[in-house]
């Protein structure tokens, strides 16, 4: 039967949208393939939209038994198609307990490796309309703000910052390397069931992961709730949290002024920040911005660091007066004056 032109052209726009670019046989769009019918879809309109211009890899991480088998099976559908695809296997073994946490900044760095070495223009997932919609909803259950509710965007920078040590000069910490890739969600717009007319239109192979049925995971749940609620529809929630985006985004411009206005002088490597007078929010992000930046100059591995951390009970500790620690750096209040530095070694017990 083959997939609708018009799907293949509406792919096309999105992704030039969400990449700022088309792909091209140097620059070629790279796709993140796990084998179910989201991402096989994605993988045919690619190949349908920008022919010759597509890389893809599958993570095999191992935690299910056929994982193997379902990235071989991308893997023969890629052959058959001539497009180049990588079996990608994290170094350190996952645990159950780390799927839902760890595994996210595992993937994305081992895909974003791969990405880059290939010269990728973006690295695409096919993170769509339904995905969205459920992300809002688990987000609003939390009692998300803004940045929360903005849910999956359609385009973010991945990074890796590599630090020069010492104090060049003027005192600016200068950044050794700094390894950027474009991760870009062209299918946003789009429903489940559409993907799944497109992947059976292209005759596409797909697999069913099994913990997409599984209760215990909170998408799961929002997921089989939403499909019980024919009043909400998807696509809106999809919208809203594209508006949260919106504002999210005009805050963080605002917040390129207000570091530089609300910086004060302190060690290279650490962070001061007079909050006084700022709502919560702009402290908040202020926080945020001076965690990451301690993390990544003092090379600070310990936890995990992204906006899905929750800041709160350290913002309350500062308010009071007080310190508290959060991903291996140290903030601490006096008066108006935050300071965030690199945590002492933990005292052994």
């Amino acid at each position: 039967m083959g997939i609708d032109p018009a799907a293949t052209d509406r792919f096309r726009e999105d992704v030039a949208w969400v990449a700022g670019a088309t792909p091209a046989i140097d620059r070629p769009l790279a796709l993140a393939v796990s084998g179910g019918p989201d991402s096989m879809a994605m993988l045919a309109l690619a190949v349908a939209a920008f022919p010759g211009c597509v890389v893809a890899a599958t993570i095999d991480h191992g935690l299910r038994a056929g994982s193997a088998d379902e990235a071989a099976m991308v893997a023969g559908w890629c052959a058959g198609a001539d497009v180049p695809h990588a079996v990608l296997r994290p170094a350190a073994e996952w645990s159950p307990r780390t799927v839902q946490a760890d595994a996210r900044h595992v993937r994305y760095a081992l895909l974003a490796d791969w990405a880059l070495a290939a010269g990728a223009l973006a690295l695409a997932t096919a993170h769509h309309a339904d995905d969205q919609a459920e992300t809002f909803l688990m987000r609003a259950a939390r009692g998300s703000g803004v940045a929360g509710l903005a849910g999956i965007r359609p385009r973010w920078l991945w990074e890796r910052h590599r630090w020069h040590r010492g104090y060049p000069e003027g005192g600016v910490v200068a950044v050794a390397d700094v390894d950027a890739l474009p991760v870009v969600r062209p299918l946003l717009d789009w429903r489940r069931e559409e993907l799944a007319v497109v992947c059976a239109a292209a005759g596409m192979p797909s697999v069913r992961d099994p913990s997409n049925a599984d209760d215990r995971f909170d998408r799961v749940r929002a997921r089989r709730w939403l499909a019980t609620q024919p009043d909400l529809d998807a696509r809106a929630l999809a919208r809203s949290a594209a508006a949260c985006a919106e504002a999210d985004a005009a805050i963080s411009a605002m917040m390129d002024v207000l570091r530089g206005e609300r910086a004060r002088d302190s060690d290279v490597y650490e962070c001061t920040y007079d909050i006084a007078g700022l709502p919560r929010e702009l402290c908040r992000r202020l926080a945020r911005d001076a965690i990451g930046y301690v993390r990544d100059v003092q090379g600070i591995t310990e936890g995990r660091w992204s906006d899905a951390n929750n800041v709160e009970p350290l913002l309350d500790a500062l308010e009071a007066g007080g310190q508290a620690t959060l991903a291996g750096v140290l903030a601490s209040a006096k008066g108006a004056l935050w300071h965030f530095r690199k945590a002492p070694p933990r005292r052994a017990t």
